[in-house]
């Protein structure tokens, strides 16, 4: 045991690759050991201050111990209330199910169900597939090129990236993958905008083709904002033909909402932007207030569960429910969907601004909170589609120069080559100048090299 008075990063750093597992991730690209948070910023070892535009991979949508969540969880403690109760009610948690239906669209908010999963997202998903597989009878998967849906064996099957397949055999069968509307990089070699009209048009056909070697499928399951694969927001369009085609075939559609959820694009959950209503929805992240937590919400029509259908121990998390009650609630009150929305936008402004200068940055896009820079090398020749080829060396250097600054931004998409914001909801005006700032420097100062 190491004595925690006057450790340093170097100390907690060193220690923690000593012991925890290669498969640490976070701590290779953003090496520090956290003293203390609030709001948007938080404090090392060593003193040193940063604005965090991860927020937990979107897990804090009201920054680090916010009052309300922070009241929420002192008050079950002072109240002597259970901290797990499997899936036996309480009190708190026909709270949270109170406030969470609240906020359901209201076409969905008098049909629908719950189900409360393990703490993580990756639960959830597994628990949507078991789901519509027991509803419709049926085994196949639709999915989509660059889609992230977890690690686990289901979720790792059904989700674009490659890499973390490679040594796993075995994953679920009959699982097909879609082109996504990739505007920047469109996968039919398109320019422009109309990328979004072929993939749906290839989806209706590929669905309506007695050839086509696909059996009816379970469900279609996407996201509205590719997260992992490069903050890549959907055409509305799109998600009302993807919705309109499913509809009329009878095929359940999955929305995973686990990072866009809970006001990160501008809205309470990211498919209202399309103005439509999927038949089962993923939530987790945002959802536990900070805290462990992920629910499957769907149309009672599909409920053929028999008792145990899925379970899990840690499915009675009432802290998590109290905070994430907490947090929904002020999302609501304060609209910070709204102001997600417009900080967004002033973020994309601002970005778009330095592109307009900086031919490495490729792309940027994105959808409330919810942002990503493409950075790619202007040097090499374009592919068909008019994109340059991915730079992931700058922007790891780019990543990296932030840092050195006082910014934590993560890197994802295609080769690590999108630097993303994920900033908690609560940015003000002020913080994105400052994060604005920050980038500005960090592209200038790696382009210097």
């Amino acid at each position: 045991m190491i004595n925690s008075i006057n450790l340093t990063n170097r100390d907690l750093l060193k220690q923690q690759e000593k012991r925890e597992s290669n498969a640490r991730s976070y701590p290779r690209r953003i090496p520090l050991a956290i003293k203390e948070a609030e709001g948007m910023y938080i404090t090392d070892m060593d003193g040193r201050k940063y604005l965090d535009c991860l927020a937990g991979a979107g897990t804090l949508a009201l920054g680090h111990n916010h009052p309300v969540v922070v009241e929420a969880m002192e008050k079950v403690i002072k109240d002597r209330l259970p901290l797990h109760t499997l899936d036996i009610t309480t009190p708190v948690k026909e709270n949270f199910v109170d406030e969470l239906f609240a906020s359901l669209p209201e076409e969905l908010h008098d049909d629908a169900k719950i189900q409360f999963c393990g703490p993580t997202g990756g639960d959830a998903i597994e628990a949507a597939l078991k789901l519509v597989k027991t509803a419709t009878g049926r085994q196949s998967i639709l999915t989509f090129q660059g889609g992230y849906h977890g690690s686990t064996h289901g979720t790792m099957a059904i989700s674009g990236n490659l890499s973390p397949k490679q040594h796993v055999q075995g994953l679920i069968p009959d699982t097909h993958f879609l082109p996504y509307p990739y505007t920047y990089r469109c996968p039919f070699g398109r320019k422009g905008e109309d990328g979004h009209q072929l993939s749906s048009a290839y989806i209706e056909q590929l669905l309506d083709d007695p050839e086509s070697g696909i059996l009816p499928p379970a469900a279609v399951i996407c996201e509205t904002v590719q997260g992992e694969g490069g903050s890549i927001p959907a055409p509305i369009e799109w998600l009302q033909e993807i919705r309109r085609i499913t509809k009329e075939r009878g095929i359940p559609l999955i929305i995973d909402e686990v990072q866009t959820g809970i006001g990160r694009t501008g809205r309470m959950f990211s498919f209202e932007h399309a103005g439509i209503v999927p038949d089962v929805f993923v939530l987790s992240k945002a959802i536990g207030g900070s805290l462990p937590l992920s629910v499957v919400i769907y149309d009672q029509s599909i409920e053929t569960w028999e008792p145990g259908a899925h379970i899990g121990t840690f499915r009675g998390n009432q802290m998590a429910m109290a905070a994430g009650a907490a947090t929904l609630k002020y999302v609501k009150d304060n609209k910070l969907d709204k102001h997600a929305e417009a900080m967004g936008n002033y973020m994309l402004d601002s970005l778009k601004d330095i592109q307009s200068h900086v031919p490495e940055l490729g792309d940027v896009r994105g959808r409330g909170l919810m942002i990503g820079v493409e950075v790619v090398d202007p040097a090499q020749p374009q592919s068909s589609n008019g994109s340059y080829p991915a730079n992931s060396e700058l922007a790891s250097n780019i990543q990296q120069e932030c840092f050195k600054r006082g910014l934590i931004l993560e890197v994802g998409g295609r080769h690590g080559a999108v630097v993303r914001f994920l900033p908690p909801l609560i940015i003000t005006e002020n913080q994105v100048d400052e994060v604005i700032t920050i980038f500005r420097q960090a592209v200038q100062a790696s382009l210097r090299g």
